[in-house]
């Protein structure tokens, strides 16, 4: 293939152009229900209920992910793409209908399953549609526009829920999803596999439905610690979620064992760390430094400014080395996402030029090593195995991250618990963001397969 050849040149425009506006519309949807989560709960009564907007979604998403990842290697991707927009599509509607807070929460399980599915066919599509020296492009593109929103989403939400009404930010995502839709499925309707029926369908459905439940007990148990009764919870989670998990992933994921379990590893454990600490960064600046959330907005924002850039140019690199340096380019990612963690780390001396030196570094190594562990990852697929593989990596950029958030707030409840000042805590969390990182950097010198 020539060198000129481009992601948008006419054989792969319409699926590129498609695949940047599914993602997008799922990144903005995500986003923008953090900022106007407090205004649907108030509407609708349901304060009591307001973690579950954010819950359902994850929960949902396990099941979405891993189901359809098993569907597509025996039957392609066309149909489980088509099913996961509508699914995706009747959630916004009932979101933006939506009379009251059980029924929001439905509308929230509906998005979460379609997201799920949704992205596991498009990390398919990239892997069947563009040849190995154009992933690298690819799934920079699709890293930019998974972050672009975080630079605007939750600014343009909040502004229409003050103008207007919460329900229009679901409304104003529908004519995206439609767009993306015309331009990707006469595409997605070409990609066949090779139809494998090597792994139990039923068994791998009932495995993610036991992860489900496993993580939902967690999560519920984390919210209700330090209290015993919470301890328990956490504890009869762990054992529920490790079985599946076992099962689900490639075997040696949990004991980072050498090739694709450990680029799966990698990469839960660096998307967890960087995601994270986006958020208690920003509690830190706002509750401890006393800035403004719009100003703190923009201190996160250039972690996205910068991981958009290198993004880019990492797909430029690749084409000049011919996919050479992939690995070390992996490991100097994670390197340089500890470097920027550990800038934000002491929270006492953290000040805006610190906070965005720190964020600067942190987006250019999730640049790096954030769209290389996807190409790793397919090169080391055969094409039988493409569906197993997208649903990992989908797995590993929302299961690993809601986890990790959710054991942060219970680090921060914990050490108030225990008298510690909010700052004080937020050290703690951020500590437990630079283990998750050296745990990363330790898994990714492991990720060229045994010879």
């Amino acid at each position: 293939m020539s060198n000129h050849q481009s992601i948008f040149s006419p054989r792969y425009f319409a699926l590129s152009i498609g695949i940047i506006l599914s993602v997008m519309a799922v990144g903005f949807e995500g986003l923008s229900v953090t900022t106007i989560a407090p205004s649907i709960a108030g509407d609708l009564n349901g304060i009591d209920l307001f973690g579950w907007i954010f819950s359902t979604y994850l929960l949902a998403q396990i099941i979405g992910t891993l189901v359809v990842g098993r569907i597509i290697d025996r039957k392609g991707p066309a149909a489980p793409f088509t099913f996961a927009l509508l699914l995706f599509i009747v959630g916004l509607i009932v979101a933006a209908t939506a009379s009251d807070m059980y029924i929001m929460i439905l509308a929230r399980a509906m998005q979460g399953l379609g997201a799920g599915a949704m992205m596991t066919c498009v990390y398919t599509a990239i892997s069947l549609s563009y040849p190995d020296e154009l992933r690298a492009k690819i799934l920079g593109a699709f890293g930019t526009a998974y972050v672009l929103p975080s630079m605007i989403g939750p600014y343009v939400a909040g502004l229409i829920a003050d103008q207007w009404s919460w329900r229009f930010v679901f409304w104003g995502i529908l004519p995206i999803l439609v767009l993306s839709a015309l331009l990707s499925l006469p595409a997605f309707r070409k990609l066949k596999t090779q139809g494998t029926q090597g792994d139990n369908g039923a068994a791998a459905t009932w495995m993610a439905l036991l992860l489900t439940i496993g993580t939902g007990i967690f999560l519920v148990g984390l919210s209700m610690l330090p209290v015993i009764t919470g301890l328990i919870l956490v504890i009869i989670g762990l054992v529920l979620m490790v079985y599946p998990l076992r099962k689900l992933l490639p075997k040696g994921t949990l004991s980072l064992r050498r090739g694709m379990p450990a680029i799966l590893a990698t990469r839960g454990l660096f998307f967890a760390a960087y995601a994270s600490t986006q958020n208690f960064l920003v509690l830190a600046l706002i509750n401890v430094k006393g800035i403004t959330p719009s100003q703190a907005g923009l201190i996160v924002a250039s972690a996205a400014l910068s991981w958009c850039l290198i993004a880019y140019l990492q797909g430029l690199w690749d084409s000049a080395d011919q996919g050479r340096g992939r690995h070390t380019r992996i490991t100097l990612g994670v390197l340089l996402l500890a470097i920027g963690i550990a800038f934000v780390f002491w929270v006492p001396v953290v000040t805006v030029t610190v906070a965005v030196i720190g964020q600067i570094i942190a987006g250019i190594g999730i640049g790096l090593a954030h769209p290389i562990s996807g190409v790793v990852a397919f090169s080391q697929t055969g094409e039988e195995g493409v569906g197993k593989t997208s649903a990992n990596l989908q797995f590993a950029d929302s299961f690993t991250p809601g986890v990790v958030i959710g054991i942060g707030g219970s680090i921060l409840v914990i050490c108030q618990a225990a008298g510690m000042t909010m700052q004080s805590g937020l050290i703690v969390a951020m500590g437990f963001h630079l283990l998750l990182i050296v745990m990363s950097l330790i898994s990714s010198t492991r990720i060229r397969p045994a010879n």
